[in-house]
């Protein structure tokens, strides 16, 4: 088995991203850095990742974290700052964030050690809708939301049409939810400063059909049987 299909397979991340750990030279086989992407994984191999063995599991465990601002979603941070995985304390299975969330932005945030169905979420073509709560400075009128419905240059890069709802509109702040089908880097906060609003909180309540829920602001569960019935789905 090829180095990246098993590394995603053992739940570090996409296919591009356990790529990236690959040849940046974060992936030990048999006690020897692997940066060669066409390296052959077999059963007697040991692979090691920060010092630690890495295997492919059919034990799949899936949860899901409200994250709060303030932390990175990566899973070490060279800059000594809060990573996702501080709140992940608890799990004893070795799970690995879905996708990300920036440095200011809360809610719903995936994890797993199944390496397809990241790779699934966070492929760039997935048509798995996120959906968001926006508030932002001031008020937003008919033309503004025109123009982040149908697609809005975000620097070199038009978005995808989306759906907002205005949930209410005040002269000092407005709240909009807006449901995306693609995630390029902080593309909720570029789509407004296109039209010049400034974003005063950006929390995530849905992924596809897995919803926040009333998850308290550093709180995870595991997901129950219908939202991994749904994620499994995805497979297909």
């Amino acid at each position: 088995m090829r180095i990246n299909k098993f590394l995603a397979l053992a739940g570090l991340g996409s296919r591009r991203k356990v790529e990236e750990l690959i040849t940046s030279g974060q992936i030990k086989v048999n006690g020897k850095v692997a940066t060669n992407l066409a390296t052959d994984i077999k059963d007697t191999d040991i692979v090691q990742y920060m010092g630690r063995p890495v295997k492919t599991s059919t034990n799949f465990v899936y949860y899901k974290l409200h994250k709060p601002k303030g932390y990175v979603t990566t899973v070490t941070d060279d800059k000594d700052r809060k990573t996702v995985m501080d709140l992940m304390r608890g799990v004893h299975a070795r799970v690995y964030p879905v996708g990300r969330l920036d440095y200011d932005t809360e809610g719903l945030l995936l994890f797993t050690n199944d390496g397809d169905i990241t790779n699934i979420l966070t492929k760039p073509n997935s048509e798995v809708e996120k959906t968001y709560t926006v508030h932002i400075e001031g008020t937003i009128d008919t033309q503004e939301i025109k123009k982040l419905t149908s697609g809005i240059d975000i620097g070199g890069y038009v978005t995808k049409p989306c759906r907002v709802q205005v949930l209410e509109i005040g002269e000092k702040l407005s709240k909009l939810k807006i449901t995306i089908h693609e995630g390029k880097n902080r593309q909720i906060r570029k789509m407004f400063e296109a039209i010049d609003k400034n974003i005063v909180l950006l929390r995530r309540v849905q992924i596809g059909q897995i919803v926040l829920g009333g998850l308290s602001r550093g709180e995870y569960v595991e997901l129950n049987k219908k939202e991994i019935n749904y994620l499994k789905s995805l497979k297909k």
